[in-house]
């Protein structure tokens, strides 16, 4: 049986559910009507998104009352609920939290930005070439080993309580000032390492091809391999500001009055510690945003390198 051109074209587009008559939305006049097999593929697949979607909600519903079934009936569970979870001194607290919270955002965008500038300089000189450059790269690696390797609440102990010990002329014993430098010292090791791995995924190619095109050594690192490094470094470098925003709050070691502190402070005067509950709350309502923006960035990045587009 001979079959024309014109029915086999038909057949196709009944089985693959398109037609090529049109433009694919399905908009009322543009000669596209889907097939009745895509229509039920469409069927299915939206019947299926509202089962998980009801057996997710099922599933959430359930563990959290089963939680809240654990929780309530403990046998501790009436003073526990008057010692952290009391109304009254978390009014009184929420204020004096936020106030203090101030301080911590502060020190977040002025240690955030000076360990993006850190960070940069010791990545650049660890990755620097050539002999006369040794004692540099030695320098920055043994820089980002030590304070990768050394615990930040040791870091701070130090920095906070050991400088003004020195009673150096000129020093500052502000330990707000001396807790960001702790911060600053701590974190820029940690970006540093994320800027190197940048700069090292960029293919050797990419340098050669700008020194073929006369840029020098410099001008080739600050054009072309720098900025493909930083786009591509960009979601981990949004999550160790996640972790800088969280770890300011470690400051009020020193006796700064951040929003830990203000916290601690209701506390030692009620012997109540709902205030720090309320703290940490606050702390988690300032750090979700900052994580699903990560998560965005993240999966934005990934979607673009699997399409093979610009990272």
């Amino acid at each position: 049986m001979t079959v024309t051109k014109g029915e086999s074209a038909r057949e196709g587009a009944d089985d693959n559910g398109d037609m090529t008559g049109g433009t694919g939305d399905g908009a009322p006049g543009d000669g596209y009507t889907p097939s009745e097999r895509r229509l039920a593929r469409e069927r299915h697949r939206r019947a299926r998104a509202r089962r998980a979607t009801a057996v997710a909600a099922l599933s959430t519903l359930l563990t959290a009352v089963l939680l809240y079934l654990v929780v309530v009936n403990a046998p501790g569970w009436p003073r526990t609920k008057e010692t952290f979870f009391s109304a009254h001194y978390a009014r009184e607290a929420f204020p004096k939290v936020l106030e203090g919270l101030w301080l911590n955002v502060r020190l977040l965008l002025i240690c955030g930005a000076a360990v993006l500038v850190l960070g940069m300089l010791i990545a650049v000189a660890r990755t620097l070439r050539g002999p006369v450059f040794f004692p540099l790269r030695v320098l920055a690696a043994a820089y980002t080993d030590f304070f990768r390797g050394l615990p930040l609440i040791i870091n701070l102990m130090i920095v906070v309580l050991g400088v003004p010990a020195l009673r150096l002329q000129g020093v500052t014993v502000d330990p707000v000032l001396l807790g960001g430098t702790a911060l600053t010292l701590t974190y820029s090791a940690y970006v540093a390492e994320v800027f190197r791995a940048g700069i090292e995924s960029i293919h050797p190619s990419q340098r050669a091809a700008a020194r073929s095109l006369g840029l020098t050594n410099r001008q080739a690192l600050r054009y072309v391999v720098l900025p493909q490094a930083v786009r591509r470094q960009v979601p981990p470098l949004l999550n160790d500001l996640v972790s800088l925003q969280k770890d300011t709050g470690l400051v009020s070691i020193g006796g700064a009055v951040d929003a830990v502190r203000a916290a601690d402070i209701i506390v030692g005067r009620s012997l109540n510690y709902t205030p720090y509950i309320v703290a940490g709350l606050v702390f988690v309502a300032l750090t979700i945003p900052m994580t699903r923006f990560t998560d965005w960035v993240t999966a934005r990045t990934d979607r673009r390198r699997a399409q093979g587009g610009s990272l």
